[in-house]
């Protein structure tokens, strides 16, 4: 699920420089590793701007991507990759240029390990995972200088195999070097994205973005699984919205606590977010909830708690959200 932007990437100092790139790059090698909502809907939206992009997949969706294609369907229109480049072994790939990491947060290490046929020298991996430490996890495993930070703002999810629907039109990439330099790479990948049709920010400050996506992620993750209900009925019920609010201001204080550096009202930022997402949207651990399937619950409402803990910082909401959602943790309780 998607989180709004501080402001703080100064996207419009590269768009000059990142379209003349667009005419002079080579085509740009990509591996997607997890093909769900988030891998395949950017990586099918790359691939049809003309990078070449390979998706690491498993069981019946790698099936139906090799049999039938990988398609894309909904607000922003049906984007339809025949045939589509996808296997379940990363060594047959080889060294690429950008890995977007796109896999569920329980799998970082090992597909951190599957993966290293393809992490070159210059090779950049970008998480695009909830939660907040990604990175942090997949350093030891691939060294500091393999690992960007990255953020995804979309909605969307595999309906069925082959076959993922967005809700609504939003879709940005937030991306950047975890020191906060300017790369080659970054601007590479920032003229790719641009060519393909979705917005997207190069950052100097990736940790501030993936903070202020976590403040409302972990929210509406909690809030639409506990409720099985989208946002749109749930943003604006007066009984609901002070939980919100409380959920966002716990994970705000603990990100004070953390030493983060956050924009100045936070809070206003993140709820006018809420306020304008797709009603229809529900959070992927909310999905996930329905289909009976394991959740993510540790790294997001859990993590806040865990870090609230650690940190002296309150957290009511987010400790009463994972506990009622924890029998729930490892998948539907037989």
């Amino acid at each position: 699920m998607a989180h709004c932007a501080t402001g703080v990437a100064h996207r419009t100092d590269f768009v000059e420089a990142a379209a003349k790139a667009v005419d002079k790059e080579t085509i740009m090698r990509i591996a997607v590793v997890g093909a769900g909502g988030v891998g395949g809907g950017f990586g099918a939206a790359l691939a049809h701007a003309g990078a070449d992009v390979t998706f690491i997949a498993r069981g019946a969706h790698l099936v139906a991507m090799r049999s039938e294609g990988l398609k894309v369907q909904g607000g922003r229109g049906e984007t339809h990759l025949v045939p589509t480049q996808a296997t379940d072994d990363p060594a047959s790939v080889g060294p690429v240029d950008i890995v977007l990491f796109c896999v569920k947060l329980w799998d970082v290490e090992s597909a951190g390990e599957h993966i290293k046929p393809m992490v070159g020298p210059d090779t950049a991996v970008i998480p695009l995972q909830n939660g907040i430490d990604a990175p942090d996890r997949l350093i030891p495993i691939l060294g500091r200088d393999a690992v960007m930070g990255g953020v995804a703002q979309i909605s969307a999810s595999i309906i069925k195999p082959g076959v993922i629907n967005q809700v609504g039109t939003f879709m940005r990439m937030i991306f950047g070097e975890l020191d906060g330099r300017i790369t080659p790479r970054g601007k590479a990948l920032l003229a790719l994205c641009l060519k393909a049709g979705f917005d997207a920010t190069l950052s100097e400050q990736i940790n501030t973005e993936l903070w202020m996506k976590f403040v409302g992620l972990a929210t509406n993750a909690g809030m639409t699984a506990v409720t099985r209900q989208p946002i749109g009925r749930l943003r604006d019920d007066p009984d609901l919205r002070p939980l919100f609010v409380s959920a966002c201001e716990e994970t705000i204080a603990v990100a004070h606590a953390s030493g983060i550096k956050l924009p100045p009202d936070p809070l206003a930022k993140v709820l006018d977010f809420i306020g304008h997402a797709p009603p229809a949207m529900k959070a992927s651990m909310a999905l996930d909830l329905e289909r009976g399937n394991r959740l993510e619950l540790p790294w997001l409402n859990g993590k806040v708690v865990e870090l609230g803990r650690k940190l002296g910082v309150p957290t009511p909401t987010h400790e009463f959200l994972y506990a009622v959602l924890k029998p729930y943790a490892m998948g539907t309780p037989s």
